[in-house]
């Protein structure tokens, strides 16, 4: 398997929150529209120490998963450690072993950076769980 496309979103340093937010949309938007994926995977929420940090993260997933929505895909949520586990067989791996199993497991030249890891580990956790989403979509309750 190896991946279509990755890297990060980048806002100027100082850029008001609500400009940050659209920017993040219309370039999710674009990034949708080019690869035209059929579902998206996102991190669930973790403890974080910085309040700020954390509230700063929750208000991009939020503008991610309207986005997504507004264009019709469904978003899928992993849990930290469920990815790292599906990754690096560990849940508790750290960030470097991470970056050293996704470069592996996708046959990437280079590891790549934090960010980027860490989304790529996302969709590598959702096509190993896609077989059992399939099965409880078709599932009548």
């Amino acid at each position: 398997m190896l991946p279509v496309y990755y890297g990060t979103i980048k806002n100027q340093a100082g850029m008001p929150l609500t400009a940050c937010l659209l920017n993040l949309q219309d370039r999710i938007e674009a990034l949708i529209r080019e690869h035209e994926p059929d579902a998206v995977a996102i991190e669930g929420i973790f403890y974080a120490k910085n309040v700020k940090t954390m509230m700063i993260l929750c208000h991009a997933r939020g503008a991610i998963i309207a986005q997504c929505a507004r264009l019709g895909l469904p978003v899928y949520e992993y849990e930290p450690r469920r990815v790292k586990m599906a990754v690096a067989g560990y849940g508790g791996a750290q960030k470097l072993q991470i970056q050293k199993m996704v470069k592996t497991l996708l046959h990437l030249d280079e590891e790549p950076q934090n960010d980027a890891a860490d989304a790529l580990a996302l969709a590598i956790t959702h096509l190993h769980n896609r077989t059992a989403l399939s099965a409880l979509a078709t599932t009548p309750l």
